[in-house]
């Protein structure tokens, strides 16, 4: 009897390993478990590092509509790159989600979420069956590896000067209070 109780209990966490592994929600809900505990906070170190020229750095939305983030200066600007696929970047939406409502109608700050596969559709897709308002952009033309190189999910906070202000690549919580203070601060500059 023993050893049957025994063998079911490691069937029964071999599978929930499995599914962790394998099912990209699964990962994101274990994910945004550990966020909720006080893992994944973002650790906010205001750079100041200049990003160069970002004239010419361009995304596109599902209107077809192109912004330029040199047109940006004067605004905070909020980047994301993430993917549908990607279990860190859906574990850190809800929490993205929150802070982006909190400044929507904040005319000092603007929100870019870059859906790094370029797939407009399916991301759009993504945020109207998850109930998320996040306005989601593709890619237009070259990113300088200082902004993002290739890990998902990558954070970037450009201040009203255009400078570095905040990256973080991976998976982070967003809408705690330490970071509303700080996008705040950066409005307020």
């Amino acid at each position: 009897m023993k050893f049957i109780k025994k063998n079911i209990f490691n069937t029964l966490i071999i599978v929930l390993l499995l599914v962790i592994i394998f099912v990209p929600d699964a990962k994101a809900l274990l994910i945004q478990g550990l966020m909720k505990v006080g893992f994944y906070s973002p650790k906010i170190e205001e750079t100041k590092k200049s990003a160069g020229n970002l004239n010419g750095i361009r995304f596109k939305n599902t209107k077809g509509e192109v912004v330029d983030l040199g047109d940006l200066k004067g605004k905070v600007i909020f980047l994301n790159f993430w993917a549908t696929w990607c279990p860190p970047c859906r574990a850190e939406m809800p929490s993205i989600n929150k802070l982006y409502s909190q400044f929507k109608d904040d005319k000092n700050v603007v929100f870019l979420f870059a859906d790094a596969d370029g797939d407009l559709a399916k991301s759009s897709k993504f945020m109207l069956d998850r109930k998320y308002e996040l306005p989601v952009y593709k890619i237009e033309s070259d990113i300088p590896k200082q902004i993002f190189e290739s890990s998902l999910p990558t954070t970037v906070i450009f201040d009203k000067q255009g400078r570095l202000s905040f990256r973080h690549e991976g998976v982070a919580d967003y809408s705690n209070k330490k970071f509303v203070d700080f996008l705040n601060k950066l409005k307020g500059m």
